[in-house]
C-alpha cells in the first residue's frame, strides 16, 4: 500500500510539474521542454558547485576584466620599453655613422689636399727640368750655330 501511495505522489508531481511548465510555456510543448531542460542543467550546475549567481558571475567577471586589464597594460609598458630601447639604439647607430661619415670626409679630403701638393709639386719639378733642359738645348743650338757664348 505504501509503494501505491507512494506512485500517486510522485505521478501527481510530474503532472503537476508538466502542467507548470506547459503553462509557463504559452501552451507550446517545445517551449515547456526547453524550459525544462534548462532547468535540469541549472540543477545540476548547483548539485556540482558551479552555480553562479547574477552577482557572483558580475564579481567574477570583474574580476577577470581586471586580471586582463593588468595584462593588458603589462603588454603595453613592455612594447613602449621596447620602443625606447630601439630608439636609444638607433640615435647610437645614428651618431656613430655620422661621426664616421665625419672622419671619412676629412680623411678623403686630407688625402685629396695631399695627392693635389704632390701633383702640383711633381708638375713644378717637371717644368723645372722642362725649361732647365729647353735652356741648355737653347745654348748649345746656339752654339753650333755661332750665336752662342
Amino acid at each position: 500500500m505504501a509503494s501505491r501511495r507512494v506512485l500517486q505522489i510522485g505521478g501527481a508531481t510530474v503532472a503537476v510539474g508538466g502542467a507548470y511548465y506547459l503553462y509557463s510555456a504559452g501552451g507550446n510543448p517545445t517551449v515547456a521542454e526547453k524550459k525544462l531542460e534548462h532547468d535540469v542543467s541549472a540543477a545540476g550546475a548547483r548539485l556540482k558547485g558551479q552555480d553562479l549567481s547574477g552577482k557572483e558571475a558580475q564579481k567574477k567577471g570583474e574580476v577577470l576584466a581586471k586580471e586582463a586589464g593588468a595584462t593588458l597594460d603589462r603588454t603595453v609598458d613592455n612594447v613602449r620599453a621596447d620602443i625606447r630601447q630601439a630608439d636609444k639604439v638607433i640615435t647610437s647607430k645614428m651618431n656613430e655613422a655620422g661621426s664616421k661619415v665625419d672622419q671619412l670626409k676629412d680623411e678623403g679630403t686630407k688625402a685629396f689636399n695631399d695627392t693635389s701638393k704632390e701633383l702640383q709639386q711633381t708638375a713644378d719639378s717637371f717644368d723645372k727640368k722642362v725649361n732647365q733642359k729647353t735652356s741648355e738645348a737653347k745654348s748649345g743650338i746656339s752654339s753650333w750655330l755661332g750665336f752662342g757664348k
